[in-house]
């Protein structure tokens, strides 16, 4: 299935001088006492896997390099696709070859890997290079997704959310605005709930004749993203606590599932197979009026970093300075899929590789890093949305800054469980099928069966105690 990670993935190319690292700042921040701490293992090696593509072209091309010149430690950066991520290095870990020290996950993933004793407990380490503070600053939605049962296994280094981007010059439209007011008797604003979402879509695609298109948006891939934000906003729950059955095909899920099939009536024909690159292009080529995907299309759109070679790969954008951006609908977007760093329980080197983590994710580098074309990184603490130097990168960065900090704040966090993979590859390859013109409620119900046997397998003790973890989580049912 195409996702937007596995769409960049494909990238691969030299970066420019202009990513040459920054200085450091102030002597007592978590990264300069990271520094200190780590020339004592100099002549190391530690190995990273890093999601194939953008993501480990940072540790490649940027953070690697420089670890090495200040504390002579030597980064090695293995790719995976996104895809292979989780079971490969839990395949590592099952195996005991020691293949990794630092490891990339999802929230989604911890207690899975915390089970399987792949994760190291981080808190004595925390606590021994005393940065204990640093975790005040960090958004409490991606600092629940580091923890399980009350232990820190990783640290946040990406504040994935989606975002609704939206074309200001046309909901501004004088003539726009007064049709579509007569239509609705409400104001063209971008929407707050999906009801208004498809009105919204339908209005600028008759009204335009289709010149533009009201949405364009991602309809393949992991549609669970998009379905849970959906479903939870109805009311729903992903099982009934006390039996552990499925409640993905209730009336909460059928009603998000029909809304998504509904929304293909105002996009452009063939969207009902768009991953996220041809939602991107639309974007950027005007074809399209709305989407709703990932934090970093803001700087493609306005046309940041087009100049990169490593972005040579972004569509040139006809709409630099048109874009606007506003919480999804409903306003509890998905903080999806929440990218942050362990340290294998395997590793031979814990110490110089946890050392390393502190200090890619110390409030100093970590603003370096969601501010580069490279890498993937969105901002996830609260120095970052306040940053004078982010909101400086172009006109509307700090409204930019300000939705992504709110969407932070309320969003819904990635649903986890025990083997929570096989459960969200079940939902949306449903949810997908139903877009492809199956019967909704059909399609959930073989999902729902499905998930019912995977409980059966897991063990329903076992899956309620770890449902009930993540369910206890403000994050997890935001009303």
């Amino acid at each position: 299935m195409t996702t937007r990670r596995t769409t960049l993935a494909i990238l691969g190319a030299t970066i420019l001088a202009s990513l040459q690292p920054l200085p450091l700042f102030a002597e007592e921040d978590a990264a300069a006492k990271a520094v200190e701490a780590a020339k004592a293992f100099a002549g190391t090696t530690i190995n990273v896997a890093e999601e194939a593509g953008l993501m480990a072209m940072l540790g490649i091309n940027v953070t690697g390099p420089e670890w090495e010149r200040l504390t002579g430690i030597k980064v090695k950066v293995s790719e995976l696709p996104y895809e292979e991520l989780f079971t490969k290095q839990l395949l590592e870990h099952k195996a005991g070859s020691g293949a990794y020290d630092v490891l990339t996950i999802g929230h989604s993933w911890v207690a899975d890997l915390v089970l399987a004793g792949a994760l190291e407990p981080l808190d004595p380490l925390i606590e021994k290079y005393g940065v204990k503070e640093e975790f005040d600053d960090i958004v409490p939605a991606f600092r629940e997704g580091t923890m399980y049962q009350g232990a820190t296994y990783a640290l946040a280094v990406d504040g994935d959310v989606h975002v609704l981007y939206y074309r200001k010059d046309i909901f501004e439209d004088p003539a726009m605005q007064e049709a579509f007011k007569a239509k609705y008797g409400y104001d063209l604003a971008p929407p707050t709930d999906y009801g208004k979402f498809n009105e919204v879509c339908q209005f600028i695609t008759d009204q335009t004749g289709g010149k533009v298109y009201g949405a364009g948006l991602i309809n393949t891939g992991y549609q669970h993203f998009f379905f849970g934000e959906r479903f939870r906003l109805y009311g729903g729950k992903y099982f009934d606590e006390a039996s552990m059955k499925a409640q993905i095909n209730s009336e909460a899920g059928v009603r998000a599932v029909q809304e998504m099939v509904d929304a293909l009536k105002c996009q452009p024909p063939g969207a009902a197979t768009w991953g996220f690159g041809e939602s991107l292009s639309a974007l950027n080529s005007g074809e399209i009026a709305m989407t709703i995907t990932w934090p970093p299309v803001a700087r493609w759109a306005q046309g940041i970093n087009a100049d990169e070679q490593a972005l040579s790969w972004v569509p040139e954008s006809t709409v630099v300075d048109k874009i606007g951006y506003a919480l999804t609908p409903g306003g509890h977007p998905s903080l999806v899929p929440g990218i942050q760093l362990a340290l294998s329980s395997d590793s031979k080197n814990k110490d110089a590789a946890y050392l390393y983590m502190q200090w890619l994710t110390s409030k100093t580098e970590s603003l370096k890093n969601v501010m580069r074309p490279i890498g993937l990184r969105d901002p996830f603490r609260y120095s970052h949305f306040d940053s004078p130097e982010f909101q400086a990168l172009w006109p509307t960065a700090p409204n930019y800054l300000s939705v992504l900090r709110e969407g932070d704040e309320k969003g819904y966090a990635d649903f986890a469980v025990l083997e929570t993979y096989k459960y969200t590859d079940t939902l949306a390859r449903a949810v997908i099928a139903a877009i492809g013109g199956k019967d909704p409620k059909a399609a959930l119900d073989e999902a729902a069966a499905q998930w019912d046997a995977i409980t059966k397998q897991v063990g329903v003790d076992r899956q309620r105690e770890a449902y009930k973890a993540w369910a206890s989580r403000p994050s997890a049912y935001r009303m």
